[in-house]
C-alpha cells in the first residue's frame, strides 16, 4: 500500500467536502455569526487551514506560511461567542491560505517516509508528558501509521460537521444544502440483552485513534438491556404530549433548573400548528415529523428526562461501546458489523441525506447483540462524564481531550448522519456539555438486567 498517496487522497478528499459544502454561499453567509453557539464559517475555514500548517508543516520539518495566525485560530483560546471580534481573514483570503498550506503540506508529503505499521502505542516521547501544540512531538513520533496526517484529516471532517451544524441554524436561504431522501426503515422495536463479563474498551492498534481513545483496557460489566434502536421521534412525541417537560418527577435537579430557563418544551427544530400535527425544520426547510426516525437536537438532560420517564436510563460509556463493539467470541469488532470500512448499506454517514434515517434502514450494520445504527444517524448520549482511561497520556496535545477531563462534559458515541466514514469507529469519543442542541444527537435507553 502506497500510505503516501493514499493520506494525499484523503486529505483531498476531505478538502473537496468542505469546498462543495460553502461553494453556494455568499461572502456574508460566511462572516456572519449565525449562532452564538457557533463561529462565523469564514473561521473554521482559515482554522483548518492552520490547523494543517501547524501538524503537517512546521511538525514535520516543513517551511511556515502563516505562523502569525496562530492565535487568532487557537480553538481554545477563543470561545466561539467571542470570535466574530478577532481580525480574522477574509473569505478569499481564508481560502487561498488553505489552499497554499495544502499545497505545501502535498510537496512535502512526496518526500516523507510514512511507516504503514500500525501505531501499536503511544510513542514513548509522551509518555509522561503533556505536549502542546506549541511545541509538538519529534516528527519520528507523529508519521507511524501516518497518525499525524490521519488526525488532520479527521480534523477537517470534524469541522465540516461543525459548519453543518452552523448551517443548520441558519436564516432560510436559497443557499442551504440540499440531499436526496433518507432509505425506507423496518420494524425494529424493543431491547437486547448484553452478558455481562469483561471486554477490552478503547484501542492499542487503531492506528488514528486520538489519544482519548486509548490505551485498551479491560472493563468487567454487570448484564444489562439496551435498546435495539435510537429513541425515534415518535416515541419522544409521547414524552411530549404526557407533559414529560412540565413534570420535574423525570428531570435532574440540573436538567429541571435548565428546563425552567430556557422555557424549551420539545426537541430543536420542531414546531407546532397548535394541534396534533408536529413537523421539523432542517436547514430551514419545513417536514413533516417522521415518526420512525431517530429524535435529532436533544440535550443530555432531555435524554435523561425521557429515559426516567420510559423506567429506564441512559447506557453508560463502556455499556455502550460492548454493546456495538464486543462480540460473544471476544473479538473486539472496529464497527458494529465487524472489521470492515463503512460503506452506504451499513450506516448513515458522509452528509448523503442532510438527515437520519429510518430505524431499520441499514440491517446489515447490525451490531454482535443486534443493535441497529450504532454507528451514523445522531450521536447518543450516554450516561458518563468524560474522563481518562486508565493509563492515559496526552498525544500530541493536551488541547485536545486532557483539558477537558472531570469538567462536566457528558460523552457522545456513533457519530451522526453528518460524521464522514473516516472520522467514526466504534471506540471514537465525542463530549459536549449537557445543555447543548445544536449538535446532532440523541440517544437510546438502557436498564441493568
Amino acid at each position: 500500500m502506497d500510505l503516501n498517496a493514499l493520506m494525499a487522497g484523503r486529505l483531498e478528499s476531505a478538502r473537496r467536502r468542505s469546498l462543495d459544502l460553502l461553494a453556494p454561499v455568499p461572502d456574508d453567509g460566511l462572516v456572519r455569526q449565525h449562532s452564538p453557539l457557533m463561529s462565523p464559517l469564514v473561521w473554521d475555514v482559515a482554522h483548518v487551514g492552520n490547523y494543517e500548517e501547524q501538524w503537517l508543516l512546521r511538525a514535520l520539518g516543513g517551511s511556515a506560511v502563516g505562523p502569525q495566525w496562530d492565535s487568532v485560530y487557537d480553538a481554545f483560546r477563543h470561545p466561539r461567542r467571542d470570535r466574530p471580534a478577532l481580525p480574522m481573514m477574509g473569505p478569499a483570503e481564508a481560502r487561498h491560505y488553505a489552499a497554499v498550506v495544502r499545497g505545501r503540506v502535498l510537496d512535502l508529503l512526496e518526500r516523507l517516509s510514512l511507516d504503514d505499521g500500525p501505531t501499536r502505542t503511544l510513542p514513548r516521547s509522551s509518555r509522561g508528558k503533556a505536549p502542546t501544540q506549541s511545541a509538538p512531538p519529534p516528527a519520528s513520533d507523529l508519521t507511524p501509521g501516518a497518525f499525524v496526517h490521519g488526525m488532520v484529516v479527521q480534523h477537517e471532517h470534524q469541522h465540516i460537521e461543525t459548519m453543518l451544524a452552523t448551517l443548520n441554524l441558519a436564516e432560510p436561504t436559497d443557499w442551504l444544502p440540499t440531499a436526496p431522501a433518507t432509505p425506507s426503515g423496518g420494524i425494529v422495536s424493543g431491547e437486547v440483552l448484553v452478558d455481562g463479563g469483561p471486554f477490552v474498551m478503547g484501542t492499542d492498534t487503531e492506528p488514528w485513534a486520538y489519544d482519548n481513545e486509548r490505551p485498551a483496557h479491560v472493563v468487567d460489566l454487570a448484564p444489562f438491556w439496551i435498546d435495539a434502536a435510537p429513541v425515534t421521534n415518535g416515541e419522544y412525541l409521547a414524552f411530549v404530549e404526557s407533559g414529560g417537560y412540565q413534570d420535574p418527577r423525570w428531570w435532574s435537579a440540573a436538567g429541571w433548573a435548565w428546563r425552567e430557563e430556557s422555557g424549551l418544551a420539545h426537541p430543536g427544530g420542531w414546531t407546532s400548528d397548535g394541534a396534533a400535527s408536529w413537523s421539523q425544520i432542517r436547514f430551514g426547510r419545513r417536514h413533516d415529523l417522521a415518526l420512525d426516525e431517530p429524535v435529532e437536537h436533544v440535550c443530555w438532560h432531555e435524554a435523561d428526562a425521557f429515559a426516567q420517564w420510559a423506567g429506564k436510563r441512559l447506557p453508560t460509556e463502556p455499556e455502550w461501546e460492548k454493546a456495538a463493539s464486543w462480540g460473544s467470541d471476544g473479538h473486539k469488532r472496529r464497527y458494529p458489523w465487524g472489521d470492515d470500512d463503512p460503506a452506504p448499506a451499513l450506516a448513515n454517514l458522509g452528509q448523503r441525506h442532510l438527515g437520519p434515517a429510518p430505524v431499520g434502514a441499514y440491517p446489515a450494520g447490525v451490531s454482535p447483540w443486534g443493535c441497529h445504527q450504532m454507528i451514523g444517524d445522531v450521536w447518543e448520549w450516554t450516561a458518563s462524564e468524560l474522563l481518562a482511561y486508565p493509563g492515559f497520556a496526552s498525544f500530541p496535545y493536551r488541547e485536545y481531550s486532557e483539558v477537558f477531563y472531570a469538567s462536566g462534559y457528558r460523552v457522545l458515541r456513533g457519530g451522526s448522519w453528518a460524521t464522514d466514514p473516516t472520522a467514526i469507529r466504534a471506540t471514537f469519543r465525542n463530549w459536549d456539555y449537557p445543555i447543548r442542541r445544536q449538535i446532532f444527537a440523541g440517544f437510546r435507553c438502557a436498564r441493568d438486567a
